[in-house]
């Protein structure tokens, strides 16, 4: 195992957090953040805050803006304001925005359970029955396209469309050696750094910290394998990874041509999903080339996805 890898990696995991951090105002434990795109000057305010009572869990979550619902699923280690904190204005101005904060992450309390994908996603869909929501698009990026993929597996009637950028559905669609690093994941390597604030600002004690971030490694320590799930998902999908992500190219071809990819879109017309590769774009990167994906998700959750006849 490279120790340099394992390095690396955790560096960006903090650099995305301390940029984070910055952009998005403090506030107090339990209260919802105005949320800011610096690169337009947008602010918005939830219009709904709360906790939705789902499977033992008081899952906190928050609804921005109206429209069309799209729920954002947040990254391992992350809440809100940290991965969504200058995205949400971004989407709010066309789309009733539902963020929520999964098991143990942000002012969501853990509860004596595994911290899955498969209970992660029956907590999305409790929260939109909460919410009286009958379905939505579901966006999910990393930890959060895990359960963005099980939402669309498990609860196929509730998931109109499907986005997941830099996500996997099974466990070797990582490249092997940061699949590897996994284990060497602890709380030691977060200590002092804005992931672990962000934890004891929401009133978690740091002492059980080391115990949290095992407990959120673990959903990807364990060999999972959905691909015949996956490939069998109705609703239109658009899968996102950086030219410099974590996730194997071949990964996200192999779905995208089950979901009719790998053709001439002049000869046979288009698919109803989509794929994108973005360039310079790392697995952190993801969030900060939000730029370039935006405008791309964005077409993809309005356009009319009726295959396309041939051009000649």
């Amino acid at each position: 195992m490279n120790k340099y890898i394992i390095k690396g990696y955790l560096v960006i995991i903090i650099a995305m957090a301390i940029a984070a951090c910055q952009s998005a105002p403090k506030e107090p434990q339990h209260e919802a953040v105005v949320t800011k795109d610096s690169t337009a000057g947008r602010t918005v305010s939830p219009s709904d805050t709360g906790y939705a009572e789902v499977n033992g869990l008081k899952l906190y979550y928050e609804v921005y803006g109206t429209g069309k619902p799209l729920v954002l699923l947040h990254g391992s280690f992350m809440n809100i304001p940290m991965n969504w904190g200058q995205i949400i204005p971004r989407l709010a101005g066309t789309h009733k925005v539902i963020v929520a904060e999964m098991q143990g992450h942000g002012r969501t309390r853990d509860i004596p359970r595994e911290i899955g994908y498969e209970a992660m996603a029956d907590d999305v869909s409790g929260l939109l029955k909460h919410l009286r929501i009958d379905s939505a698009d579901v966006l999910g990026y990393s930890m959060g396209g895990g359960v963005a993929y099980q939402m669309a597996i498990r609860h196929p009637e509730q998931v109109r469309r499907l986005v997941v950028l830099s996500g996997t559905y099974a466990h070797n669609g990582w490249w092997p050696d940061v699949e590897a690093s996994f284990a060497a994941i602890t709380g030691d390597v977060f200590k002092g750094s804005p992931i672990m604030t962000e934890y004891a600002r929401y009133g978690n004690d740091t002492a059980h910290f080391n115990d949290f971030v095992k407990k959120v490694m673990s959903a990807d320590l364990k060999p999972y394998d959905w691909t015949k799930e996956v490939k069998n998902i109705k609703a239109p999908l658009f899968i996102g990874l950086g030219d410099a992500d974590g996730v194997r190219y071949e990964h996200a071809l192999e779905l995208f041509r089950a979901k009719g990819g790998g053709k001439m879109g002049d000869l046979h017309g288009m698919p109803t999903s989509r794929l994108v590769i973005l360039p310079g774009t790392t697995h952190i990167g993801m969030m900060m080339h939000a730029d370039m994906w935006i405008p791309m998700v964005s077409d993809f959750l309005d356009s009319d996805l009726s295959t396309a006849p041939p051009a000649f």
